[in-house]
């Protein structure tokens, strides 16, 4: 088609069309940009961009409700409420009466967990945290209608559990900071320059546990709430690595050396309000480089693809991996040992005054 029109309209004629085109586009974005009501507005009658994004924040909302009365190893609203009130543990003016507006619910959160779903709590570290933090609050706070009431429920909860208490005490703690690191900043400096996006591999299967080893790292990574919104899709089985690396941009060339490939998913049925919106690609993104950092020490290299919000694309890997509405793809990583003849770009940083900037 470019080429056509190329054959009809002379060079100059194309780019005073461009031109037009160009100040069209800037007089409409200058007009819709004057409020948040006319931006609405703009994707409303000139774009649907959006549309994937509104529909699996609402259909994310959706299953989080739904969520709360099934069977599920997990639960969003129990891990945030239990760091909250880990964080309130914390403070050093701590309030003698505090979580006053949440702990009932979260009681009634870890009773369902523990009857309703019969889950057993020494088999469940999730649990496990959840009571110890429990016990621990209701030690330190005073009495309150309120609090009394959660209180009862809960003890007569843990009477009626017969479980093992594990010795280990999951509440905050204070760190032993007697002793240094034993890694230098030296050590990551280094570590930081050796991790380069490879994009050639030799032909040597991943191991899984070497895989598994490296998301231990990144879960250790910071996630708001600790509810942790993400999943590590790895795909190991040669076609599907093939088909499932040839969707995205950017991948042609080089990706059928890919021994492995991870698609990093962030869930938004983790979160019940809009504002939350963007935290899946936060804590994804801080856990993938936890997880890229691990591979390198293990022997391994990796390469994170950029995935941006291409409607074709999307349709392909939503039906490839069977995705539902509010599971949003962050981006994906290939993983292998590297070709020690395959080259590297120098990818040069921009420089410290650069990127960051004091008060």
């Amino acid at each position: 088609m470019k080429e056509r029109i190329k054959l009809i309209i002379p060079e100059p004629g194309i780019e005073f069309l461009k031109l037009i085109s160009y100040q069209i586009k800037k007089n409409t974005l200058s007009f819709f940009v004057k409020s948040k009501f006319l931006s609405s507005l703009h994707y409303v009658l000139l774009s649907n961009k959006f549309g994937r994004e509104n529909q699996g924040v609402i259909y994310g909302q959706l299953k989080y409700y739904e969520d709360l009365q099934s069977a599920l190893d997990s639960q969003y609203l129990l891990r945030r409420n239990i760091h909250r009130l880990e964080k309130g543990i914390i403070m050093k003016n701590r309030r003698d009466v505090f979580a006053v507006d949440y702990i009932e619910e979260t009681v009634k959160c870890y009773e369902y967990a523990v009857l309703n779903k019969k889950q057993d709590v020494s088999k469940s570290d999730e649990l496990q945290w959840a009571r110890d933090v429990l016990e621990n609050y209701f030690n330190i706070v005073t009495s309150h209608p309120v609090i009394d009431k959660a209180k009862s429920i809960f003890l007569a909860l843990c009477n009626k559990s017969q479980d093992e208490k594990d010795e280990k005490k999951r509440i905050p703690y204070k760190r032993e900071l007697t002793n240094p690191s034993s890694v230098s900043y030296e050590n990551l400096l280094e570590l930081s320059h050796r991790r380069r996006s490879v994009r050639w591999y030799i032909q040597k299967t991943v191991p899984r546990d070497l895989i598994d080893q490296a998301i231990l790292v990144a879960a250790q990574s910071p996630s708001a709430c600790n509810r942790q919104p993400f999943e590590f899709r790895i795909f190991d089985e040669p076609k599907l690595v093939k088909k499932v690396s040839s969707i995205p941009m950017g991948t042609r060339g080089f990706n059928q050396n890919f021994p492995t490939i991870v698609v990093v998913v962030g869930k938004l049925r983790a979160y019940f309000s809009e504002r939350d919106r963007h935290v899946i690609y936060i804590d994804a993104a801080l856990a993938s480089m936890s997880f890229m950092y691990a591979l390198e020490t293990l022997g391994l290299s990796s390469c994170p693809i950029n995935w941006p919000d291409i409607e074709e694309s999307e349709k392909r890997m939503t039906s490839c991996l069977n995705l539902e509405p509010d599971e949003r793809v962050i981006m994906l990583i290939s993983v292998g040992y590297p070709d020690p003849d395959g080259m590297v770009p120098y990818s040069q940083k921009k420089e410290l005054d650069l990127l960051r900037r004091y008060n």
